[in-house]
């Protein structure tokens, strides 16, 4: 039944109507849903590109800010270059990086960093010409070669690689080096590894810009620093409430202070007390005032300079200068007494000369008196007096023409223990009267000086006598003991009379040698002694000093230009200098350093002309310019000691660099009194008379 009802339905009915449609509504439901399942694979596929597109720009944003940070922690050029190489190599997941910047001269590129496979390429020097790295920097674009089966692409310094990818590197629009990284892993460099490239450029090139204006602030730094500490004089910043902000090293020495301690101290405290005359300058210099500079004597031998300005920017700061003037104070006062001393000569030797004549009249007369006899005992005592007073007068001016008389006559070489221990037994009996011990002690060599003796025996005499007088007033049981001495020491000889008085008080030090000055009660003494003493010292070339003995008294000491004793003749080179050089203003001042002792000096103006003289004569002495070259170019100091090895102990190189330029050199500036003592001590060892180490000059020693 179901059959024939079916089969009379499919007559009957259009399926067909609804079966065709059906089909092709599947047909079309299955493309669609394929389609869509293509889309959406296509889709996921997008988004996993995309996510890991953002996952690596993630990873290079952090990479990028890391090595923003590791090349910030330092300023040092080789640590930001090799952070950098570092971390390209890292971002392109290449084989190498080097980073390549141009020399401070600009002359070439050098290698400062170098990662992976181009380590070995660290310190190569080039000029980059025909490297990729080099027409980067030039052209100042991004040079890429890519992957190519059996080539090689030249890098730099004769290096090659397989792919390069190099960018320029920029400092305030100026081409200094370039970053190159070679063979990336990940297969060719793409856009985005250009661009990483470029900027991983951009933060080198700030950091190196920071490098190198750190360097020049550094630099700047230290000089300032060096030049602050090289003064000679304390320098010093001090704030508002008058302490020390900075300080160099010249201040600590003179405070005597270390200089970390310095800061933060009480200036004027420190270096000048209570005195008036810094806190004024200070105060001045707070209300912007620039006071003229003031010396402040800080110890009874000791003087110190101060200059203070306002320091501008800083209110109520101020900038000190601090100076030991305490060695010129005291030539300004010798200078001076100098003067008062010539100026009192002039005077006493016109007032001298006048007097002669009255008194040799006076004297006369009255001694006509004494001889015609009649008379009484009054008048003849009178005139005895007139007479002995005349002859006083007359021993006083003798004196002070002594002491204007400038020279030594009759100068000749002699022994200062011979005269020392004459002048002893001259006036031993006078010593011995007053119940004073006499000490004469020679020096165990001869001391000789040259001058006139009779002149060095009256000092010793006036400064003897004076020691007997000052003893002579001392209490009972006081020892009354009077030490003359001779001695050397180097180049000066030395007399000192040393007694066991009271000394000198220290108010009248100053005028110790000031003629007509005197300690002494009205009619014991002139005031000439000393004085005469001083001027007779003088004009032998040298000093008469006062100090407190020892234990006790007065201390005068003699100083005196020492001679050598006389050597025996013997032949060697001639009494001849060679001066070699061609700055002619040099040659004149080393000629007026020979020409006195009457040496005899020749110049040459070339090595040639210098040469021929060295052969023709026996120089007992050759002073060069290291500068001075002959015909061949060889230096005239090498081709001298190369003819003759001779030479080696008598030539003097000026400004001379190395052994080769001979074993005795003096540079630029060269300090006569030390260039003069080293040509004395090769000339006497040339003639064989030994000689002492000259004294190094004041710089060496300092």
């Amino acid at each position: 039944m179901a059959e024939v009802f079916l089969l009379r339905w499919w007559d009957a009915s259009p399926w067909w109507l609804l079966v065709v449609p059906l089909t092709f509504a599947l047909i079309a439901i299955v493309v669609e849903g394929r389609r869509l399942r293509d889309r959406l694979a296509e889709v996921a596929r997008q988004r996993d590109e995309a996510a890991a597109q953002l996952d690596r720009r993630i990873s290079e944003l952090f990479s990028l800010r890391e090595l923003g940070y590791v090349v910030s922690e330092s300023l040092e050029l080789s640590h930001i270059v090799q952070q950098v190489a570092r971390y390209a190599t890292r971002f392109l997941q290449a084989g190498g990086a080097i980073v390549v910047l141009q020399d401070q001269a600009g002359a070439g590129l050098e290698v400062l960093a170098a990662e992976g496979t181009l380590s070995e390429l660290m310190g190569q020097r080039s000029d980059g010409g025909g490297s990729l790295v080099g027409t980067s920097i030039e052209r100042g674009r991004i040079e890429v070669a890519q992957a190519m089966p059996g080539r090689q692409f030249p890098l730099f310094a004769g290096a090659t690689a397989a792919s390069v990818a190099v960018v320029p590197l920029r400092l305030r629009g100026e081409r200094i080096g370039a970053i190159a990284v070679t063979d990336r892993s990940g297969g060719p460099f793409t856009t985005e590894d250009l661009w990483l490239l470029s900027t991983v450029a951009t933060n080198a090139s700030v950091a190196l810009a920071n490098s190198r204006l750190f360097a020049i602030v550094e630099r700047g730094r230290r000089e300032w620093e060096t030049a602050f500490n090289a003064l000679h004089e304390g320098l010093a910043v001090i704030g508002p409430e008058g302490r020390i902000q900075r300080a160099n090293s010249s201040l600590a020495r003179l405070a005597g202070v270390p200089e970390p301690e310095l800061i933060g101290r009480d200036f004027q405290a420190l270096l000048f007390g209570e005195a008036e005359a810094p806190a004024a300058l200070l105060a001045s210099a707070r209300r912007g005032e620039s006071p003229a500079p003031g010396v402040v004597r800080i110890a009874p031998d000791r003087f110190l300079r101060l200059t203070v300005s306002p320091l501008a920017g800083a209110p109520r700061a101020v900038v000190a200068l601090v100076e030991d003037v305490t060695e010129q104070q005291a030539l300004e006062a010798q200078l001076f007494q100098n003067e008062k001393m010539a100026a009192i000569g002039q005077l006493v030797s016109g007032v001298a000369h006048e007097l002669n004549n009255p008194l040799t009249s006076i004297a006369g007369l009255t001694e006509l008196l004494l001889e015609r006899g009649p008379g009484g005992d009054a008048t003849r005592q009178h005139l005895r007096v007139i007479h002995d007073q005349a002859d006083r007068a007359g021993r006083i001016v003798r004196n002070l023409l002594t002491f204007v008389r400038k020279g030594t006559p009759e100068p000749e070489p002699f022994d200062l223990n011979e005269v020392a221990m004459g002048t002893s037994l001259l006036i031993a009996y006078e010593v011995r009267l007053r119940d004073v011990e006499l000490d004469t002690r020679p020096s165990e060599e001869p001391v000789m000086v040259v001058g006139d003796r009779n002149e060095l025996q009256q000092v010793i005499v006036n400064l003897v006598t004076n020691a007997v007088q000052a003893l002579a007033g001392l209490p009972a049981g006081r020892r009354r003991a009077i030490t003359l001495e001779t001695a050397s020491d180097g180049d000066h000889a030395r007399i000192v009379v040393r007694d066991t008085g009271d000394g000198v008080p220290a108010e009248f030090v100053p005028n110790l040698f000031t003629p007509f000055f005197t300690t002494k009660p009205a009619g014991q003494g002139t005031g000439l002694g000393l004085s005469l003493s001083y001027g007779l010292v003088q004009a032998h070339g040298g000093t008469l000093t006062y100090a407190p003995a020892p234990g006790g008294g007065a201390e005068f000491t003699v100083t005196l230009p020492r001679a050598e004793v006389p050597a025996p003749a013997q032949s060697g080179p001639s009494r001849s200098v060679l001066l070699v050089g061609d700055d002619a203003p040099a040659q004149r001042v080393l000629g007026a350093l020979f020409a006195p002792d009457g040496l005899a000096v020749d110049t040459a103006r070339t090595g040639d002309q210098a040469l021929a003289l060295a052969g023709a004569r026996d120089y007992a002495l050759v002073v060069a310019d290291a500068g001075i070259a002959v015909s061949a170019g060889e230096p005239f100091v090498r081709a001298l000691l190369r003819a003759d090895a001779k030479w080696e102990g008598r030539l003097i190189t000026i400004g001379g660099r190395s052994a080769a330029d001979g074993p005795h050199r003096v540079s630029r500036p060269f300090d006569l009194r030390r260039l003069r003592a080293l040509a004395d001590r090769l000339m006497a060892d040339a003639a064989g008379v030994s000689t002492p180490p000259p004294e190094p000059a004041a710089t060496d020693r300092a």
